[in-house]
């Protein structure tokens, strides 16, 4: 089978096109889920990163506040202190 020159430069198009929609997809994904922390949220996970390497542990590698019970009250006591 012989493709013209002009149908393999449309499928290469085509194909582009594709991957470029894709990638955008991924972005704005990534962009919801960045978006979805509370400022409070956003607080307290920093303040855990910090405490974690003031104790010499893997900052790398922080709880999500959202899995605590009541993230709320670790940002009240945050801005206690």
């Amino acid at each position: 089978m012989q493709w013209s020159n002009g149908r393999t430069w449309k499928i290469l198009g085509l194909a582009g096109f594709a991957g470029v929609a894709a990638t955008g997809v991924v972005v704005v994904r990534a962009e919801r889920r960045r978006r979805a922390y509370t400022p409070d949220e956003i607080r307290a996970r920093l303040h855990e990163r910090l405490a974690a390497a003031d104790d010499g542990a893997d900052p790398a590698d922080p709880a999500d506040p959202r899995d605590t019970a009541d993230a709320g009250d670790a940002a009240a006591q945050d801005r206690a202190v």
